[in-house]
């Protein structure tokens, strides 16, 4: 028999504390019978909107983490999603130098000191209302737990955490940027069967590398509730046509779905972009959100912003350990970037239609200047009962046809930069070439 030298697991029993949550209005979050978003134990849906904090539970003050989470609230956002495990690329230990584990002659112990903090930081993102996404092990590149672990050690530091956060309102996900190539593919399936068994007890997804959506030959994970993917912080037409025409947009053209598919990690707002090497604008922020919300159904959407995610603290510096990324706000500066304040007006503009019974309705819309422009994708989808279609024209002055036939004057046009909306019969854009995004109810 295998010993393992573990502290006890801690069942977080104050977590659901806070009267006012939507857990405790409505219940846990699992996957829809449909296959295509959350919701809660009630049937009530569930609209996944994530923001990227990273270092924040390990590298925050109590008060800090407060303040983050009041301004995260107030700007719409329903989720956390952050890194569960030290060291990592960006934080090699918590502020206080505590790391999550030790090993010793092969045994892997955790650090009880590391897991009390983060105790207390979990336990604020629920009180909040907020879902709880933790990523259980970093797997990208040497010195992470993903990568310096063996199998067996993995298993036993997720199987750890999982089991301490047990009574918590989460979305696991299991491993942060790992590639899942034929070298380690069975691998992490192994890990995922060890860890969540079959009938896993809160949904569970996976954080792959950029332009990576690795899941077509996964479908018999049953522990793999919802695909992740990460569009990433290119800003090529080869990037956008990944979103728009690849593979996430495959998996909308089904018939039937097994899982929700949510974006994990589109373009961070002010992260230098991989091809210009110039930080992404709240234009090309909201561009990537909307897509990733209509290509597929739409489930929800993860944001990030650059100095957030790394809970930067030293002004004039690149986030550590992510060179050429550009130098990144303090963390209490960036939590105010512009499309950080748009996320709300993403929640409102969904929440104005039934958004969870939403589906890709590409045959809507003839692209015209998509083809040699692929910025100016308009993507559109529709609810399945014919009555509302809602479409996205990244650019009012993007070439294209809507196949849709108007009866009535319903016709929205909502800005997604103030939240600010318009009626009317018309579906022809303003002429500031802007992006709209537009609800029509025929």
């Amino acid at each position: 028999m295998r010993l393992l030298s573990l502290v006890a697991v801690f069942a977080i029993a104050s977590v659901v504390t806070a009267a006012d949550t939507p857990f405790i209005k409505h219940g846990r979050i699992r996957v829809a019978k449909s296959g295509t978003h959350l919701e809660h134990a009630d049937g009530t849906p569930f609209f996944f909107l994530a923001d990227t904090c990273w270092t924040g539970p390990a590298l925050s003050t109590e008060k800090d983490w407060d303040k983050y989470l009041q301004d995260r609230v107030k700007k719409g956002f329903t989720a956390v999603q952050f890194n569960m495990a030290s060291p990592w690329r960006t934080a090699p230990a918590d502020a206080e130098g505590n790391v999550s584990y030790t090993v010793t002659d092969g045994k892997l112990a955790l650090n009880e000191a590391f897991y009390k903090r983060l105790d207390a930081r979990l336990k604020a993102i629920n009180d909040a209302g907020l879902l709880a996404v933790p990523v259980l092990c970093w797997a990208h590149k040497k010195g992470d737990a993903g990568k310096e672990l063996t199998e067996e050690q993995i298993i036993d530091l997720c199987k750890a955490e999982v089991a301490r956060y047990k009574d918590a309102h989460v979305l696991w996900i299991l491993a942060g940027d790992n590639g899942y190539g034929k070298d380690d593919t069975a691998r992490w399936k192994r890990i995922g069967r060890a860890v969540f068994g079959d009938t896993p007890a809160a949904p569970v997804t996976t954080h792959p590398t950029g332009t990576n959506f690795p899941w077509k030959d996964w479908e018999g994970e049953k522990w793999l509730t919802v695909f992740g993917y990460q569009s990433g912080h290119g800003d090529s037409d080869k990037t956008w046509t990944w979103l728009t025409t690849g593979p996430p947009a495959e998996y909308g053209k089904r018939k039937e779905f097994t899982r929700p598919c949510i974006n994990l990690e589109p373009p961070y707002e002010n992260h230098n972009g991989y091809n210009s090497k110039k930080p992404h604008s709240d234009l090309s922020v909201r561009r990537a959100i909307y897509w990733s919300l209509l290509v597929h159904p739409p489930a929800g959407v993860t944001y990030g912003g650059h100095g957030v995610w790394s809970w930067h603290t030293k002004p004039g510096e690149e986030p550590t350990d992510h060179k050429g990324t550009g130098v990144a706000k303090v963390w209490s500066e960036a939590i105010d970037l512009p499309a950080a304040g748009q996320m709300k007006h993403v929640r409102d503009i969904f929440a104005s239609v039934k958004w969870h019974e939403l589906r890709p309705a590409p045959h809507a819309v003839s692209q015209v200047t998509a083809k040699d422009d692929p910025a100016t994708f308009v993507a559109c989808a529709a609810t399945t009962d014919g009555t509302t279609v809602l479409y996205y024209p990244p650019k009012s002055k993007a070439a294209y046809v809507l196949n849709v036939r108007m009866t009535g004057d319903n016709v929205t046009w909502f800005d997604p930069r103030t939240g600010k909306s318009r009626a009317g019969k018309s579906i022809d854009p303003p002429t500031d070439d802007q992006d709209w995004v537009v609800v029509i109810r025929p």
